[in-house]
């Protein structure tokens, strides 16, 4: 065991010159670790490396934590010069094993803009912090500033390719296809490490706020994604019903989608715009005669119109039945969590709002009206009486079932794929309150859980007195 300073000395730099070399013998490393090891009990390097794991011995740990801390200090107080090379291996040992310590980071922003490191470097510096510390919010920070920077690269090489001559448009296409395959590569990549992360630790609350900011800057208005992340987080609340942060990420996604949906493209000639669904005329153009010919019958335009603000709200009436349709599974299976029960109340309260939204803008036009899913209009999908059976409160005031069917390998249709939506589809019962109180109901029946049955009745008053007030 070293004792004096200088051995110290020799040890440390040993050390992170072993890690440094770790890294070069293998560029594949997924995961970091601390090998409990009281004592140095044999003459050999306290890093290991098998397949793509590093560990570092804890004996070694008392010693190289302050030794590189006290370097890099010295450093930036300018006591003590390092080159380039040196600091990035500093910096690399003293993030691996205090992945919080801010001034490091900031050391490597100043070598990422001085080029000495490339992003894709510190954001797989990073993942592997985020391994051993998953929680670590500087790694977070630090992964948003990195991957803005990455942001910034594009939308400059895009403002300068704007400025270029007609005889660079072949390699300006081949440098934006590379540039797509670039920002989708890191997509991809960041919400892994986002998934790796909430596995790690529960109710990962950093990593799961970075996983929607990587959305809002990355993938913004892009339907696929939202879709996609909707569709592969339902295996994973699945298997996480207690973790909060999981399903508030669905909520968000759901919003988004929704929002997305909405906010289609529309026409202001008619009232009722082509993606967007019911909408009102500009001012001074009465309805009537926006939304058909002197002849009353309705004009192509407006008939394809109609057609896609059906299909708007077929996608959305999917979307909120199926997450409605996984929190009843998911809390006929797992009784007693109440992160099941605020989630459907989330998602109930979303529907509610979003059909009085619907309606109060479909009212403002005197020919708009509420898309009704019993309408025989062909361009409406139609609704097959095995889909609602019976009669009870509807979305606008209309009767429609008071217990919804469950339909098995229920679909979401592509939103920008209309011909799925024909007629004969067999669409569910829009969420209402009498058929939440049916649920409610049926769980407290065969309740033998006490906190389940607690959840019930609080989620059965909180529909009286929020939602059926607001009726």
């Amino acid at each position: 065991m070293a004792e004096s300073e200088e051995e110290v000395d020799v040890l440390v730099q040993r050390v992170v010159k072993d890690i440094a070399n770790a890294f070069k013998k293998n560029p594949s490393i997924d995961e970091i670790g601390v090998i409990l090891c009281p004592e140095a009990r044999y003459n050999r390097s306290p890093i290991v490396l098998v397949e793509n794991k590093l560990g570092v011995e804890s004996w070694c740990v008392k010693f190289l934590l302050p030794y590189v801390h006290n370097k890099l200090l010295l450093y930036r107080q300018r006591k003590h010069w390092l080159d380039r090379e040196a600091l990035v291996d500093i910096t690399c040992t003293l993030l691996l094993l205090n992945p919080d310590f801010t001034t490091a980071w900031n050391v490597r922003k100043e070598l990422l803009q001085c080029g000495v490191l490339n992003p894709e470097k510190d954001l797989y510096l990073g993942k592997l912090a985020l391994t051993k510390f998953p929680k670590s919010p500087e790694t977070w920070i630090h992964r948003r500033w990195v991957l803005q920077q990455v942001l910034n690269q594009v939308s400059t090489l895009d403002h300068n390719k704007n400025q270029q001559q007609a005889e660079a448009v072949q390699a300006d296409a081949e440098r934006n296809e590379q540039l797509s395959d670039r920002l989708a590569r890191t997509l991809r990549q960041e919400m892994k490490v986002c998934s790796d992360a909430a596995g790690r630790y529960p109710s990962n609350y950093n990593a799961w706020s970075h996983r929607i900011w990587v959305l809002q800057h990355m993938a913004r208005g892009n339907v696929k994604v939202l879709h996609d992340e909707l569709s592969s987080m339902r295996v994973w609340v699945s298997m996480h019903v207690s973790d909060h942060s999981g399903f508030h990420y669905r909520q968000f996604l759901l919003k988004e989608l929704i929002a997305e949906i909405c906010k289609r493209p529309a026409h202001t000639s008619t009232s009722c715009s082509p993606q967007r669904g019911c909408s009102t005329v500009p001012e001074g153009s009465p309805c009537p005669h926006s939304c058909s010919h002197s002849n009353g019958e309705p004009s192509g335009q407006e008939a394809g119109g109609e057609e896609d603000s059906h299909a708007d709200f077929t996608t959305v009436l999917q979307l909120f039945h199926q997450e409605m349709d996984l929190c009843s599974d998911l809390i006929q299976s797992f009784p007693g969590h109440e992160t099941l029960w605020s989630h459907r109340r989330h998602v109930f309260y979303l529907w509610d709002q979003w059909v009085r939204e619907h309606q109060h803008s479909c009212s403002r036009g005197s020919d708009c009206k509420l898309i009704h899913l019993t309408d025989p209009d062909p361009g409406v999908p139609e609704i097959s009486s095995q889909s609602c059976a019976g009669q009870g409160h509807g979305v606008n005031g209309q009767k429609h079932a008071s217990e919804p069917m469950e339909v098995d390998g229920l679909f979401l249709p592509d939103p920008h794929n209309s011909k799925r939506l024909k007629r004969g589809v067999l669409l569910p019962c829009p969420p209402t309150l009498p058929t939440e109180l049916s649920f409610v109901s049926s769980v407290l029946g065969g309740c033998c859980n006490t906190e389940q049955r607690h959840f019930a009745l609080a989620y059965r008053k909180w529909l009286d007195t929020v939602i059926g007030l607001q009726s």
